[in-house]
């Protein structure tokens, strides 16, 4: 999980070890960040309010790496693809954003990023017979303890999960899998906080989690490749490698704990207020209610 602040207060987002000083993590969850960003490998963050990362002292100027080092995590800088569109054109999507650490990690297996156009292989009767691994730290769906029984999302507690979605539709920048629970193929989607996550195909990461269609986190999530050339090509200067091509049957999904810390863009209150918004996205006329 990764935690950092922007002009408007602290968030927190999903992302995956890419090589042994580089995050991969969704543009949205970089883009405007102010001062270091935090970052967490644990699988269990929180079971309860309040979340373990830190406050600055200094919100307009954001985190220090003297305050995250003191609080026992690491710190890194947030950089976002020059391309990213914000939500505004579908064409030219790049919901990409890497943090650079400030120490290499050790004892962790770097996630390896699919091969080039790797997802154009999956005609569409084949993508909706094949199954994606999302990794997140993202809100579980689920009847509050009290109040009103509408399943709502929790914000805590705050832990890894993982999620199998079938796929639903690709596009040059972005996979579509169909994250409703009640989909006899998967197990249910991604949500607030699943920002930024990657999943996985064939022991490849595939994609970076980008938005979701509605606020119940119970219908079509929408995942950016990493597999095209103009992420990749970016991804390259900071000289993160990308995976040989091989035979599917060779590989298998690798464990999430070995490969993702992950940040999430829900605001880090003690009670969960203060969330921004799913992104709405319609293939037709892209309609943003803001950004999550």
């Amino acid at each position: 999980m990764i935690g950092f602040y922007d002009a408007t207060g602290r968030y927190r987002c999903s992302a995956t070890l890419v090589s042994p000083t580089v995050v991969l993590t969704a543009a949205h969850c970089t883009d405007g960040t102010v001062g270091k960003t935090a970052l967490r490998f644990d699988s269990v963050i929180a079971q309860s309010p309040p979340s373990p990362l830190p406050k600055t002292a200094d919100p307009a100027a954001g985190y220090t790496a003297a305050e995250l080092t003191a609080a026992g995590g690491l710190s890194g800088d947030a950089k976002t693809h020059p391309e990213y569109s914000d939500f505004t054109d579908v064409r030219n999507w790049n919901d990409v954003g890497v943090v650079v650490l400030d120490t290499p990690v050790v004892g962790i297996t770097p996630a390896t990023i699919a091969p080039a156009n790797y997802l154009d292989r999956f005609a569409p009767k084949v993508l909706n017979k094949t199954l994606f691994t999302a990794v997140g730290y993202g809100t579980e769906v689920r009847q509050p303890e009290s109040g009103p029984q509408k399943p709502v999302p929790e914000s805590y507690p705050i832990i890894r999960r993982v999620a199998e979605l079938p796929g639903q539709k690709l596009t040059p920048q972005l996979l579509q899998v169909n994250g409703n629970e009640k989909d006899p193929r998967g197990t249910g989607g991604t949500c607030f906080g699943d920002s930024g996550g990657p999943s996985f195909q064939d022991g490849y990461q595939v994609t970076v989690t980008s938005y979701g269609y509605t606020s119940n986190c119970r219908y079509i999530d929408g995942f950016q490749r990493v597999d095209i050339p103009v992420v990749q090509d970016w991804l390259a200067k900071f000289g993160v490698p990308v995976g040989p091509t091989h035979s599917p049957s060779l590989f298998h999904v690798p464990q999430s704990e070995r490969a993702v810390a992950q940040r999430d863009c829900q605001a880090l209150e003690e009670l969960g207020s203060g969330a921004r918004a799913a992104a709405a996205f319609d293939p037709r006329d892209v309609v943003l209610n803001g950004a999550r």
